[in-house]
C-alpha cells in the first residue's frame, strides 16, 4: 500500500493528511499558530517558526498517529496562503516576515503606481482583473522602495508553498497557477517569466521557475528527512495556494464545478474554460491545464451568524457552558417552522461592507419589514436567508458569463448545519452537496501528490475518489416562494446604497 502525505498551512492552522491509494484518509493532525500585526493594516508570519515548523510537526504526528512507515510515502503535496511575499538570500534564509495576502493593506501606493505604468485596462486584458494591493508584485515593490538593504540581498521571491518546497527539496519553484493569480503581471500561463513585465519590480532572476503544480520537482533531502521525518528521496510535487487545493478536493474538477466555502466568510471558486473578465469576481488561470478559475468572495458568512449569538442569543452561549450544548445549534432550534421569507423580512447582510459582487467597503447591513409580529428568530432567519440570496447573485454572475454551474460542492465550518444548506439549495434552486472528507486544501494537496507519481492519470480521475456526504436537493415550490424576496433583495442595495454610504462614515 502506499500513502501520499498533505499539508495545508493557514491563516491561523494548518492541517495535515494521510490518504491511501483510494483515497481513504487514514490520520489527519492539526496544529495551530498566529500571525503578527506590527502596524495597523500590517499582516505578517514567520517562515521558520510558522510555516516549516508546523510542516515538521504535522508530518511527525501523522506518520506516528498512523504508524505507517516513512517509506512507504509515495509523494508529498503542500499548500499555503496564496499571495504572501517572502524575500529569502542566496542560501534561502528569509531576510524578513513574510507579508501575508490581501488582508496585508500595506502596497495601496504600489498597485497604484503599477496601475498607472501598465495601464489597467492592458492588465485586465491580459489577466482578466486588474492589478491590486493584494498581489506578490506590489509587495516586492513595496519592499524595493521601503526597505532597499532587503531587496538588494534577496536572492529569490517566494511564496509561503515555494518556500515548502524549497525547505524539502532546495529548488526554487512555483506553480503556473499562483505565478499568474498572485504575481500578476509578471508570469505567463506556461509558467515562464515576463521579462518586459519585471522592468519596474524586480529582475527576472529573483522570481522562482513556474512549473504545473502537480510535477515533481524534487524530493526530499537529507536535512529536510531528519526535520519532518519523511525518507530522504521522496517525491515532493510543486505545490499551490490554499483556496485552488480546496477546490480539488471537493471535486471542483470541469467548467461549471462550483465550490462555495461556508466560513467566517464566504468563498467561490468556480472551473471555467476561458479567462472571465467580469469586475464582479475575478478571472485567473486554474491548476487544471487548459482552464481558468472564477474567485469571488464575501466578508459576511460566520461571522455574521456569530454577532448574532453573541448580540440576541446570549443564552444559548450559557447553555454551551453550563449544559454542554451546541450554542449554534440551540440557536437554530424553530428557524426551520419559519417560512421562506421570514414572514416579510429582507436582511442586507452587509455589516463588515462587502467584497464580491460589490465591491463596497462602505455597504452596512439593513433588516427591512420589521413588524411587532417579527421574533429574533426571525431576524436570525432573514440574515441566514440574506447570505442564501448573496449566493444565488454569484451563481448568476457565473452563469451570465456562460458557466453551466449545475450544482454546490460546499466547504467549511457552514456545511455542520443542514438546515442552512437545505435554505442555500432551496434560494440558489442548485443541489448542494458536502465532501465526506471535509478537510480542505490538504486533502487536495495528498490527492494532487497521488497524480504527481503517476498513481491517478488525471485529475479527472479524482471523481471517482472524491465521496459525497451529504446531497440538499432544492425544493422547487420553496424555490419559488424565495424568487420575490430575491428580487426585493437585490433591489434594497441599489434603491439604499448612498444612504448605507453616509451611515458608514459615522462607522469606521
Amino acid at each position: 500500500m502506499h500513502y501520499f502525505l498533505g499539508i495545508d498551512v493557514g491563516t491561523y492552522s494548518s492541517k495535515g493528511v494521510l490518504t491511501d491509494e483510494s483515497g481513504k484518509v487514514v490520520s489527519r493532525a492539526v496544529t495551530h499558530h498566529g500571525m503578527e500585526n506590527p502596524e495597523p493594516g500590517y499582516y505578517e508570519q514567520d517562515a521558520d517558526k510558522v510555516w516549516w515548523n508546523d510542516f515538521c510537526i504535522l508530518s511527525k504526528m501523522l506518520l506516528q498517529q498512523s504508524g505507517v512507515e516513512p517509506e512507504k510515502i509515495a509523494c508529498v503535496g503542500g499548500s499555503t496562503l496564496g499571495a504572501d511575499c517572502l524575500p529569502v538570500d542566496k542560501d534561502g534564509h528569509p531576510l524578513r516576515k513574510a507579508i501575508l495576502y490581501g488582508i496585508d493593506a500595506r502596497c495601496v501606493e504600489e498597485m497604484e503606481y503599477l496601475s498607472r505604468y501598465y495601464g489597467t485596462e492592458k492588465v485586465k486584458k491580459l489577466f482578466g482583473r486588474p492589478i491590486c494591493s493584494g498581489d506578490v508584485s506590489a509587495k516586492i515593490l513595496w519592499i524595493k522602495n521601503h526597505e532597499p538593504e532587503v531587496y538588494r540581498r534577496t536572492h529569490k521571491f517566494l511564496t509561503g508553498s515555494s518556500y515548502l518546497t524549497f525547505k524539502l527539496t532546495g529548488k526554487y519553484v512555483i506553480d503556473t497557477f499562483l505565478g499568474m493569480a498572485s504575481f500578476r503581471p509578471l508570469y505567463y500561463p506556461d509558467g515562464s517569466i515576463h521579462k518586459e513585465m519585471c522592468k519596474p519590480i524586480c529582475m527576472p532572476e529573483q522570481l522562482a521557475e513556474g512549473m504545473p503544480v502537480t510535477h515533481i520537482c524534487g524530493t526530499v533531502t537529507k536535512q529536510a528527512a531528519k526535520e519532518t521525518g519523511l525518507k530522504e528521496g521522496t517525491p515532493v510535487i510543486t505545490g499551490t495556494g490554499d483556496s485552488a487545493a480546496e477546490a480539488i478536493s471537493v471535486g471542483v474538477l470541469a467548467p461549471g464545478d462550483l465550490m462555495v466555502q461556508f466560513g467566517s466568510s464566504l468563498f467561490f471558486y468556480c472551473c471555467a474554460d476561458r479567462l472571465i473578465q467580469d469586475e464582479r469576481v475575478r478571472g485567473n488561470p486554474f491548476l487544471i491545464p487548459e482552464t481558468y478559475s472564477v474567485a469571488a468572495g464575501t466578508n459576511n458568512g460566520g461571522t455574521l451568524q456569530k454577532w448574532y449569538l453573541e448580540q440576541l442569543f446570549s443564552e444559548c452561549l450559557e447553555k454551551e457552558k453550563t449544559a454542554g450544548l451546541n450554542a449554534y445549534e440551540e440557536m437554530m432550534k424553530g428557524i426551520s417552522e419559519i417560512a421562506p421569507g421570514s414572514d416579510g423580512l429582507i436582511t442586507l447582510p452587509y455589516f463588515a461592507g462587502e467584497r464580491t459582487p460589490l465591491n463596497d467597503p462602505d455597504a452596512r447591513g439593513m433588516i427591512v419589514g420589521l413588524s411587532l409580529s417579527h421574533t429574533k428568530r426571525h431576524l436570525y432567519r432573514s440574515a441566514l436567508e440574506g447570505i442564501g440570496y448573496s449566493v444565488a447573485q454569484h451563481i448568476d454572475i457565473f452563469r451570465e458569463n456562460g458557466l453551466p454551474v449545475k450544482r454546490i460542492a460546499a466547504a467549511g465550518g457552514g456545511t455542520k448545519n443542514a438546515v442552512w444548506m437545505q435554505m442555500v439549495a432551496d434560494i440558489a434552486g442548485v443541489s448542494l452537496e458536502t465532501p465526506k472528507e471535509d478537510i480542505g486544501a490538504a486533502y487536495g494537496d495528498a490527492l494532487m501528490a497521488a497524480i504527481g507519481v503517476g498513481f491517478y492519470q488525471g485529475f479527472s480521475d479524482l471523481r471517482q475518489v472524491i465521496q459525497k456526504k451529504c446531497i440538499y436537493k432544492p425544493d422547487l415550490e420553496r424555490h419559488e416562494l424565495y424568487k420575490p424576496f430575491r428580487k426585493l433583495f437585490d433591489e434594497l442595495y441599489r434603491c439604499n446604497q448612498e444612504i448605507l454610504h453616509s451611515l458608514s462614515k459615522h462607522n469606521k
